[in-house]
């Protein structure tokens, strides 16, 4: 699959991505989430690229990456959520010019929405940490543990702010933002600035365009 190279500048809801889309949170996901897997017995050498486990809903990620059994992802995910919770806003600093793009979308009469596989309470504080939470209408995250399904997240977007999937778009930094959204009919720009993605991994998912910088972005979704 190639880009789709949908036009989606006239969209009127744009449903973001939270890691690696509008904050830079790859630093403090991977540093926290290496010091648990040492602790749980894994070689430095054996860790690999730790920007695997930004994307996938928590604790799935670990049984997916690593392949720890649910039980112990479980355990992994709670001492890496004790260690990251008290990082507080230097856990989860905004891209640059990521909070003038959201204000002048909103100038320009969008509506805007946050669908992450970050827990809602963290969504929440990360937003309100950041001053940029009043520019939302919805700030979606998971409730608990069990809800592993992003596509859900975004289709309850949709259906909160009464927006049909094709006045809709995604954004989002790995294919699982892409994946998710087609399921539920949702166009996605995918985003390369989180350092998240492989090389053409949102390209192949079938993202509509790829930007590589915020400016990049506004153009996409202004024109």
């Amino acid at each position: 699959m190639a880009l789709t190279g949908e036009d989606v500048t006239g969209r009127e809801l744009v449903i973001f991505d939270f890691d690696g889309t509008l904050a830079n949170t790859v630093p403090g996901i991977t540093a926290t989430a290496r010091r648990v897997l040492v602790r749980h017995g894994l070689a430095e050498k054996d860790l690999g690229d730790l920007t695997r486990l930004v994307g996938p809903p928590f604790p799935q990620a670990y049984s997916m990456v690593y392949g720890f059994s649910p039980e112990e992802a479980a355990q992994i995910t709670a001492e890496y959520r004790e260690i990251y919770a008290g990082l507080g806003p230097s856990g989860w600093p905004l891209f640059d010019g990521v909070r003038e793009l959201l204000e002048d979308l909103r100038a320009a009469g969008r509506r805007l929405a946050v669908a992450s596989s970050k827990r809602q309470s963290l969504v929440e504080l990360a937003l309100a940490d950041n001053g940029i939470e009043g520019l939302f209408d919805v700030r979606l995250g998971k409730v608990s543990d069990a809800q592993a399904d992003k596509a859900a997240t975004i289709a309850r977007a949709l259906e909160l702010t009464g927006v049909p999937a094709a006045r809709a778009v995604m954004v989002g930094d790995r294919h699982h933002d892409v994946d998710s959204a087609a399921e539920v009919g949702v166009a996605c720009v995918g985003v390369t600035f989180g350092g998240t993605a492989a090389p053409g991994e949102l390209e192949d998912a079938g993202a509509c365009a790829v930007a590589r910088t915020v400016a990049e972005l506004r153009a996409a979704l202004l024109g």
